[in-house]
């Protein structure tokens, strides 16, 4: 966060880039600091063992300090975005994702079909603005397979960022903050979505900026 400018700058780290302390992916840091946590039968640190790790290994990376540390389950956000009447996200360019996973089919036999193509779906986006509701946002952020560009780890990255701050944009709108059962929800789905090792006082601060 940029004091003077007030503004807030947003880096992706690639999923794939090796850790040498780890020696494993960086995107495995979450999982096996909850496996510790779990191991050591922490009830206090169990549900943050995957934080500090995570913090832990991205300071490492990029050389500066990372004080605070928020989890945001895409999965729980489709709920979100639902409450809010879904999102606008402005889709750079069109792209088709033939290999889409079917949620609930990853172990599916297929009927003997050795390619396992039961297991996905062709996904199509179109290039411009887009109304999205929960569902297809997270189709969006997770799709990996598109052919060029946007099959790359660098385009899933990106349409991330580009959710969060639809998101965060409708989350500016008025409206939602004049109908306290509509707050009230949201922010019981908000809570469910998201781990952090922020109090409420840090939190709101950062919510602020």
């Amino acid at each position: 966060f940029h004091e003077k400018n007030q503004s807030l700058a947003m880096i992706s780290v690639p999923r794939d880039i090796w850790s040498d302390t780890l020696k494993d992916k960086v995107n495995s840091a979450y999982h096996y600091g909850e496996l510790k946590s779990r191991e050591t039968g922490s009830a206090s640190g169990r549900k943050k063992g995957g934080l500090v790790l995570s913090k832990a290994i991205v300071s490492d990376m990029v050389g500066l300090p990372i004080q605070y540390a928020l989890v945001l389950d895409f999965s729980g956000f489709r709920k979100v975005i639902d409450l809010i009447g879904g999102i606008e996200v402005n889709v750079p360019a069109s792209f088709t994702d033939a290999e889409y996973p079917v949620p609930g089919k990853e172990n599916d036999e297929c009927g003997g079909d050795t390619e396992f193509r039961c297991r996905y779906e062709p996904l199509h986006f179109d290039g411009g603005i887009q109304v999205m509701d929960g569902n297809r946002a997270l189709q969006y952020v997770r799709s990996r397979h598109a052919e060029g560009d946007e099959g790359s780890d660098f385009a899933r990255s990106r349409r991330q960022q580009e959710v969060i701050l639809a998101l965060k944009a409708k989350l500016m709108s008025r409206d939602i903050y004049f109908h306290p059962g509509k707050f009230n929800n949201l922010y019981a789905s908000f809570d469910e979505a998201t781990d952090t090792d922020m109090n409420i006082g840090e939190l709101l601060t950062v919510g602020k900026l």
